[in-house]
């Protein structure tokens, strides 16, 4: 078997960020697993983007909420190549719900985020970790939110799981070091389906102006910038660990 190459599992891999992080890795050399729950199609083309840069890629279906597929997505990835290197922690859900109006969440909306957004990534590292140990070495990237730092998001919901994940993170970066690196990124607006699926075209253009008007930078990121940040955290950061970086064009600064 060859183990010279170093292997991620991204989870909600198939689309957005996760994708553009996977071809990212590809073009390195990475060899990535790449997770969804419910985008196949996007998943096995995201495979055939980093096959293309090079790279071996694998697509394997789970969903992060459930503890035994999360073990069975880390055994895939150890029976093919023999080794994790990385995880990134990109799958995650929502319920769009304007904070002030308490009766648009119920116990279920909480419990269904959180299972995908704080438990499955808990999950996940619990997966893959004895394989990082085995081997001296690894970095977990959590893909969080401003919204679990600024407390403003899609629902109070979301922005309580991503505060969750960040109190996570700072957490197991002390359990798990020296051998494993633990950080987030925490995005502000990213250009992907998350909001394009939910706005029709005139909407979305409303919403992303009044963003970027909102912004010291003047924009708002796109999947690759926010993958930028994961691979730095991957391979450059031998340092760091127990981050949180905000990746928000300096929203968290205030109206310039």
């Amino acid at each position: 078997m060859n183990t010279t190459s170093k292997v991620c599992i991204i989870t909600g891999g198939g689309t957005g960020t996760g994708a553009a992080c996977a071809v990212q890795l590809a073009r390195k050399g990475w060899r990535t697993v790449i997770n969804y729950s419910r985008s196949e199609a996007e998943a096995l083309e995201t495979a055939a983007a980093c096959e293309r840069e090079g790279a071996e890629a694998m697509v394997f279906k789970a969903s992060v909420a459930d503890d035994a597929q999360c073990h069975a997505l880390a055994a895939a990835a150890v029976g093919r190549w023999g080794r994790i290197d990385a995880l990134v922690n990109s799958a995650g859900i929502t319920k769009f719900a304007h904070a002030a109006k308490l009766d648009a969440l119920d116990a279920d909306d909480f419990q269904r985020i959180y299972a995908v957004n704080v438990i499955g990534a808990y999950q996940m590292i619990r997966a893959c970790v004895p394989a990082m140990k085995e081997q001296g070495a690894g970095s977990i990237v959590n893909v969080s939110s401003s919204a679990g730092i600024l407390g403003i998001g899609s629902s109070v919901a979301y922005v309580a799981s991503k505060g969750a994940l960040n109190a996570m993170t700072l957490s197991l970066a002390r359990a798990l070091a020296p051998a494993i690196r633990v950080n987030a990124v925490c995005p502000g607006l990213i250009e992907t389906r998350w909001h394009t699926a939910r706005f029709n075209e005139a909407e979305y253009a409303k919403f992303k102006k009044g963003y970027e008007d909102s912004v010291p930078l003047a924009t708002s990121a796109s999947a690759d910038d926010v993958a930028d940040a994961i691979v730095w955290f991957i391979e450059g950061a031998r340092v760091i660990t127990g981050e949180l970086l905000l990746v928000d064009s300096g929203k968290h600064l205030g109206k310039v």
